[in-house]
């Protein structure tokens, strides 16, 4: 099966949000599954009363990107070379800021929005799921 059909599909399933996918064409045929996420729990607690001198906590602000995909994220194009982004840098929307492979297909993962990087939530190399936060930037 060619590999512009595999990415076709796996692109399918990310805008259809489909849970899995199977294609037979011929002798050969593909079936793509997503992991089933796993939610954390909330866990109520006694709300915090503050007497009305106190400053009040400034909500942060700026966006977070997060993984379309599940797979190994890499932070540069190749090893030894530098990484796409650094903390404290200026980035553009659609710049690209990491590499995600799944399937053995290098994916860019491209900023939505312009800000400065304030936080790289994962290591180079290291296995993600859908929907993991990957970056915290100021827009």
């Amino acid at each position: 099966m060619d590999i512009r059909k595999i990415k076709k599909l796996i692109d399918l399933m990310i805008e259809s949000d489909l849970q899995a996918i199977e294609v037979k064409e011929g002798d050969q045929s593909i079936s793509l599954t997503r992991p089933t996420p796993v939610y954390a729990t909330a866990v109520a607690t006694a709300p915090t009363i503050t007497a009305p001198s106190a400053p009040t906590a400034k909500t942060p602000r700026g966006a977070v990107e997060t993984s379309p995909m599940v797979g190994v994220f890499y932070s540069a194009q190749s090893p030894g070379e530098a990484p796409f982004v650094n903390v404290g840098q200026t980035i553009s929307a659609g710049e690209t800021l990491g590499i995600i492979e799944a399937m053995k297909i290098m994916n860019p993962i491209e900023a939505t929005k312009s800000g400065v990087i304030e936080e790289i939530l994962v290591k180079n190399g290291e296995v993600i799921q859908f929907g993991q936060p990957l970056f915290r930037y100021r827009a």
